[in-house]
């Protein structure tokens, strides 16, 4: 038995790496997914496919890729396709989410967390908005808290919220909770379905084109306002034009943002990538090389931002080598003086010797 579930692990381990040699093939050593995924064969393919069509007068189905992009992210983060909302921005959805709390409302806050997720409650001057540390998160929920909103891993240097304690303790005094998964899904197991609202980009972790993001909202609705509402909002969107809209869409999709669509042409294969692999052979794979790397760290002297469980690696004092290794072929991001590395799925632990062997050097 343990030699028939042996070969079935290398069978996945060969699928995944020749899935992954198939659609990658980057001219350096690339570990800067937290900033921009690179985008896979597939979706370079469906991308020229669907702007030739259109320079041609014959454009594709792109609106039949919204929705296929639209079930795919539903699949990935565990909800239903219609509590999914399709546009392009992290910003927009917290805004959308500010526009809606009352005048007053507290909304609770990580301190140093993405602007996108934050900055559009601190524009709306009668919240009330409170900062902790992100250890301090669910400790810090109290009675009056209308809303907590963090990023599920810090875009900086890879921390991961204690997403189940923060639910907890925003239920027990009645808050919503609002994350921004941007940094997560595509790794991460995560559950949309236990929190109010769940956004994320697409062009990060889950590897699409620029221009597609999603909002996870209640089966309610969440009590939002469709404030940004254009004609795609609408229940019948192509008799939905002209004038006010007569019926607004009875799903999520009454928060579309009017789609980029030619990235979501290239967005449908890059998730349909992403769920032929499988999240959790992801995370393992990605969270393997990070061990890695950290384990490397510790050789040369160095100590990261404890972020365990998590592939993004934050090194402080070591931001000023970025320069560096970018001219020697080797990308990762200086943040806030940290040398911040991301491990996903097309990298090898040769990538990660390489980062090393500069760093050494």
């Amino acid at each position: 038995m343990d030699q028939d579930l042996s070969r079935a692990h290398s069978g996945r381990m060969e699928t995944f790496e020749s899935l992954v040699r198939a659609e990658f093939a980057p001219k350096n050593i690339y570990l800067n997914t937290a900033s921009t995924g690179l985008v896979p064969a597939r979706t370079v393919a469906a991308l020229r496919t669907a702007v030739a069509a259109s320079a041609a007068g014959e454009p594709t189905d792109m609106f039949g890729d919204v929705e296929a992009s639209r079930a795919c992210f539903a699949r990935l983060v565990g909800v239903p396709a219609h509590r999914v909302a399709a546009g392009a921005s992290v910003a927009v959805y917290s805004g959308l989410i500010a526009a809606s709390l009352p005048e007053g409302a507290e909304v609770l806050t990580a301190e140093g967390d993405f602007s996108s997720v934050v900055n559009p409650f601190h524009v709306r001057p009668d919240l009330k908005v409170r900062a902790v540390p992100l250890e301090r998160v669910a400790e810090s929920v109290r009675p009056g808290t209308a809303l907590v909103a963090v990023s599920a891993a810090q875009s900086a240097d890879g921390r991961i919220a204690d997403l189940p304690a923060i639910r907890q303790a925003a239920r027990e005094h009645g808050a919503r909770t609002y994350v921004d998964a941007s940094q997560a899904v595509g790794w991460l197991d995560l559950d949309a379905d236990t929190y109010d609202y769940c956004a994320c980009v697409a062009f990060k972790w889950l590897v699409c084109p620029r221009g597609v993001a999603f909002l996870v909202v209640p089966e309610d609705l969440g009590g939002l306002t469709p404030v940004f509402a254009g004609w795609v909002a609408g229940e019948r969107p192509w008799d939905a034009c002209y004038g006010p809209i007569d019926e607004l869409a009875h799903s999520a999709r009454r928060f579309d943002e009017s789609p980029a669509l030619f990235s979501y042409a290239g967005a449908r294969r890059s998730l349909e990538l992403l769920e032929e692999l499988g999240v959790d052979t992801i995370r393992a794979h990605d969270l393997a090389l990070a061990d890695r790397f950290r384990t490397g760290l510790a050789a040369l002297g160095h100590e990261p931002v404890p972020a365990p469980g998590s592939p993004i690696v934050s090194v402080p004092g070591l931001g000023h080598r970025q320069p560096e290794l970018s001219a020697a072929g080797v990308e990762v991001s200086d943040r806030a003086g940290h040398l911040r590395a991301a491990f996903h799925l097309y990298n090898t632990p040769a990538d990660v010797d390489r980062l090393l062997d500069t760093l050494c050097g």
